[in-house]
């Protein structure tokens, strides 16, 4: 594989998770957007979740055997949003209350938002590190070859 394809996937990891992270944060963010029940004008936000898919389209050469990859990594081809009903809060004074005095809010768990913000951290540093030990090889072939 060219040194270049591996600086290519680690990028195409990291702003996969860079995404996500965005995504995690506007969760974060909304978790007290408050809907009103039943209304479909007023519904609460509704959690992010991407879909990861791996990159890999193969072209072949004339040479048998010889393939060559012309896009390699990991990207996110859509962002779906999260089926789980709203939680309902018994709050009558709010003012998107039903007239039981119920107030939708979205059903996102703050702990297992967190438990991604990490997952999503350390892969995207696993990808700093791999176009790091990339930069290294190149770095020593090219002392190699200076001789």
């Amino acid at each position: 594989m060219p040194l270049f394809d591996s600086f290519a996937i680690s990028a195409s990891g990291m702003t996969s998770n860079r995404l996500w992270l965005d995504l995690i944060t506007n969760n974060i963010v909304n978790i007290n957007t408050a809907g009103k029940p039943g209304d479909p004008n007023l519904q609460p936000y509704r959690r992010q979740v991407p879909v990861f898919s791996e990159l890999l389209e193969a072209t072949t050469n004339s040479v048998p055997g010889k393939e060559r990859y012309n896009r390699m990594g990991v990207h996110v081809p859509r962002v779906t949003e999260d089926p789980a009903s709203p939680r309902l809060v018994h709050d009558p004074s709010h003012p998107y209350a039903d007239e039981k005095g119920y107030v939708a809010y979205p059903n996102i768990n703050i702990a297992n938002e967190m438990v991604n913000m990490i997952t999503a951290t350390r892969a995207y540093e696993a990808s700093v590190t791999a176009i790091n030990s990339a930069k290294s090889m190149a770095m020593k072939a090219l002392e190699i070859g200076r001789g």
